[in-house]
């Protein structure tokens, strides 16, 4: 299923072809430069829907949809809290989400990535796109120069896609383990 980054890449590409079929370079750089920017706030804000959402799907789940726990969490744990949950700047950034949600669940997912290139790869990429959205939004926007190109960006974004789609997953996976016990 396309996602809005994946529409927004994809016109991208349609007016590059366009200025490079109409030999319009100019025109190709100006808009490279500036929606480089919009498709990387576009992965970021992207991501954070998806797994604050799934943060509030899998409270509702656990908990039997208690309204007390469940608006605690949304209110003062995830509500313009996004972004205090994952140290971006750091290669192991995600083991502070992970320990957030609980010692087992940390050393669940560290075994994981320790087991898989591919989720190790995928973090990288979540934290890449995390980390350089908060450069471009507080190193000054309209002079920040995205290092990256487009297709870097949504290289990153594809890859970090599927760290954010095994979460939902990991968690209850790691739940239903607690429950056994």
């Amino acid at each position: 299923m396309k996602t809005v980054v994946d529409v927004l890449y994809e016109e991208y590409q349609a007016f590059y072809e366009y200025f490079k079929a109409n030999n319009q370079t100019s025109f190709q750089i100006w808009m490279e430069n500036h929606l480089k920017k919009g498709l990387l706030l576009a992965s970021a804000s992207y991501f954070e829907s998806i797994i604050t959402n799934e943060l509030i799907v899998f409270t509702n789940e656990v908990t039997g949809s208690n309204e007390v726990i469940c608006s605690l969490l949304k209110n003062k744990a995830i509500s313009r809290q996004y972004h205090t949950l994952f140290q971006w700047d750091q290669p192991k950034g995600a083991n502070t989400f992970f320990g957030l949600l609980g010692d087992g669940f940390k050393t669940y997912m560290k075994k994981n990535i320790q087991e898989s290139k591919k989720l190790s790869d995928s973090i990288d990429a979540f934290l890449n796109i995390g980390d350089e959205r908060n450069r471009l939004v507080h190193l000054n926007y309209g002079t920040y120069d995205v290092p990256k190109t487009i297709d870097e960006i949504y290289s990153l974004y594809n890859n970090a896609s599927y760290f954010v789609n095994l979460l939902p997953d990991c968690l209850r996976l790691k739940f239903a383990e607690i429950k056994e016990e």
